[in-house]
């Protein structure tokens, strides 16, 4: 359809469907008279609105409302089912997969462990092919699919950097292939992005154009959110602060190859069994710095969570220690950046729950020259996957609202 002029009747229309849509995605079933009064419409013109998008099959009929004296008014619904989007999670253990309806419901999920030798494709495309078995969908009702890895697709030469410890996802026709096995459209972004998505559209940073959100878990990341926009860099590579140098760490060359810096082996999940030990919890606390990441990251998390509940003595000098380390380098964000606020995000950070928070504000307050709000992330179930799922969500709904189209 040719693009609607400004002014024009078919514009008019295009902007009152959209209007009336997000009422529907906000609100849940409405009346034909609750949506012209929060729309402004007059009847006849809401009602001829609820008809167009009802035979576009964008609304439902749903039931009555009979809590009022008269005649019960017919409720209309946002058609779930109109669009289907998919989200993927990767990291180097495992694969997350799941796909949502266009109100955000999620309808289908799948884990796929990660197992050696596999390769990116068939990881995707299994994954991706559980989830939408478990939705009772095919990949024909998949509008868009975003995909989370570790570091970020490099936009001038399309291969994965910043990830060298994600197995199987380093080919320089990688994305290629993707595109060929998935004819749909898809989006790769980093993680920890992703995790700053889901805040910023549902969780502690609804309302906030600029904050930075903190992440460990696998590894230490930030995502940088500037006048409501992720800042992602030249490359892909802003927030990728686990390179960072930082003091207190012998200096990491070569850093790259070395998928570490000395943020990442300062105040990373290895680091904690040690810090642990240190402040007198004892030998053998944690698991072992070669084990796999997410034993890792389980055992950290259960000595966090154990700290937090009881911060004294040992635990609180423990939890100390460790929101030094988190500090040391968060410090350095703030002096760039100036955030409003910072979210701390990642299972290795919520762990330690309010104790820590309050740890991290009080070395921040020493070491940053201005002083942002701390909050802890309120999405805590698979912020990454949810991040992935909002930001296809929001993609797919800009084209299926759009009416003119």
């Amino acid at each position: 359809m040719p693009a609607a002029t400004p002014g024009t009747p078919s514009l008019l229309r295009a902007m009152n469907d959209r209007a009336a849509l997000e009422l529907l995605l906000t609100h849940g079933p409405l009346s034909r008279t609750r949506i012209g009064h929060l729309t402004g419409l007059s009847k006849p013109t809401a009602s001829q609105l609820l008809a167009r998008l009802e035979a576009a099959g964008l609304v439902v009929a749903t039931g009555t409302d009979g809590g009022r004296p008269g005649p019960n008014a017919q409720l209309y619904a946002l058609n779930a089912r109109a669009a289907h989007v998919g989200g993927l999670d990767v990291t180097p253990d495992r694969v997350l997969a799941a796909v949502a309806d266009l109100a955000g419901t999620v309808v289908g999920r799948f884990e796929l462990p990660y197992t050696e030798g596999a390769d990116a494709v068939g990881q995707v495309t299994r994954a991706l092919g559980g989830a939408l078995e478990d939705a009772g969908l095919t990949l024909s009702d998949l509008h868009r699919l975003v995909i989370a890895t570790p570091g970020a697709f490099d936009p001038r030469t399309g291969r994965l950097r910043y990830a060298s410890h994600l197995p199987g996802w380093h080919s320089p026709t990688l994305l290629d292939e993707l595109a060929a096995a998935l004819p749909l459209p898809v989006e790769y972004e980093n993680d920890v992005n992703l995790a700053a998505v889901a805040e910023h559209r549902l969780g502690a940073a609804r309302g906030h154009e600029d904050f930075v959100l903190l992440w460990n878990e696998e590894g230490l990341g930030a995502a940088l959110v500037l006048g409501g926009r992720l800042h992602r860099g030249w490359t892909g590579g802003a927030g990728e602060v686990g390179f960072l140098p930082v003091p207190g760490h012998p200096l990491v060359r070569q850093v790259t190859r070395a998928n570490t810096g000395g943020y990442q082996e300062l105040a990373g999940v290895q680091v904690l069994p040690a810090l642990a030990a240190s402040a007198g919890l004892g030998p053998g606390s944690g698991s072992a710095p070669g084990a796999p990441h997410a034993a890792q990251v389980a055992a950290g998390t259960e000595l966090l969570r154990r700290a937090a509940a009881e911060p004294e003595g040992a635990r609180l000098a423990f939890l100390r220690s460790y929101a030094t380390a988190l500090a040391t380098g968060l410090a350095s964000l703030v002096a760039v950046l100036d955030p409003e606020i910072v979210v701390l995000s990642g299972a290795l950070i919520t762990a330690g729950g309010d104790p820590l928070r309050t740890l991290l504000e009080d070395e921040l307050a020493e070491l940053a020259p201005s002083r942002p709000r701390l909050v802890t992330g309120e999405v805590r179930e698979r912020p990454v996957l949810r991040g992935a799922l909002e930001s296809a969500l929001a993609a797919t709904r800009e084209e299926v609202f759009d009416t003119s189209r």
